[in-house]
């Protein structure tokens, strides 16, 4: 399927289970020729000519890969004009580990304008630190002298969280002819989707001891996709899903609502409709990534008020 897709939206056709890194148990590594092709079309991606949800997904994807030539376009994305691609790449040079990439992190950390790439930068320091041996003196100063590697512990200081939120339900409430079996799996995806975002993100928790621990209040979110629409577009084939986040507290009052969406797409010459299965799956689940950075910020600045 990935030769189908243009080199345009290649960050978005080739997110997919199989490159999940830490979602997918036992997931087997793809071949070294084919991981670095992967690689090289993802990074073509990242070129800023590109849209940020194509931006966005590609980032994703280079930061699921968690491998060693993955440096490279990870710390270039730390540069993008996106926040939201640049705390994603923060987060996935941190459980790179490779000390190479502390200088890069570290200037993020100090001086990036946005406090959400700070913060996942500064996290994305104490990771690469921990691993690596640096002791906590040395981790937003210079690093010690020595050969750059990735360190051999796999356990990353983990940071106290911030939200307490559980994924209370999923659904697929699109218009459309999908039969019932499909709109489950879309549903499954979603919920599975975001619940791994929350187990991944340092800001958040959904174990209640934590909550306890840090006196954090509950926020429950309820994910549907509102719409999921396949249509021409110029000489693509497009497939869009929209997304809306209901928040409610731990009483089940309603407090706010979130939306946002993301697209994936085919060149109409060589659109096999065999595809659209797999290609929905990942419109699904760029549209809850695209979307989570959001639901952060907006979860502190409702904590904060």
């Amino acid at each position: 399927m990935a030769r189908a897709v243009s080199r345009r939206a290649l960050g978005a056709a080739l997110v997919s289970a199989a490159l999940a890194l830490g979602v997918v148990a036992g997931a087997a590594r793809p071949a070294a020729a084919d991981e670095a092709r992967r690689i090289a079309e993802l990074s073509a991606t990242m070129d800023e000519r590109n849209s940020e949800r194509e931006r966005i997904a590609a980032v994703t994807a280079l930061a699921r890969l968690g491998s060693k030539p993955t440096l490279k376009p990870l710390v270039a994305a730390l540069a993008d004009r996106s926040p939201q691609v640049r705390a994603i790449a923060a987060t996935g040079l941190g459980k790179l580990g490779h000390r190479a990439a502390l200088p890069a992190l570290r200037n993020a950390a100090a001086s990036d304008a946005d406090p959400l790439v700070r913060k996942r930068a500064a996290e994305a320091v104490a990771q690469v630190s921990e691993v690596n041996g640096i002791t906590p003196a040395t981790t937003l100063a210079a690093a010690p002298a020595g050969k750059a590697g990735f360190g051999t512990n796999p356990r990353a200081v983990a940071p106290r969280p911030e939200i307490y939120m559980v994924v209370k339900s999923a659904s697929d409430d699109s218009p459309g002819v999908h039969d019932k079996r499909a709109r489950q799996s879309h549903a499954d995806l979603l919920r599975a989707t975001l619940s791994t975002e929350v187990a991944q993100s340092a800001a958040m928790t959904s174990v209640a001891a934590d909550a306890q621990k840090f006196g954090l209040d509950l926020r429950n979110v309820d994910v549907s996709c509102v719409s999921l629409e396949t249509r021409h577009s110029g000489g693509y084939v497009e497939i869009e899903a929209q997304l809306r986040l209901a928040i409610s507290d731990d009483r089940g009052k309603m407090l706010s609502f979130l939306s946002g969406g993301a697209k994936v797409q085919v060149p109409r010459r060589t659109f096999d409709p065999r595809y659209l299965p797999q290609l929905r799956k990942e419109a699904l689940e760029n549209a809850v990534r695209g979307l989570f950075g959001k639901l952060v910020d907006h979860l502190r600045r409702s904590r904060a008020s």
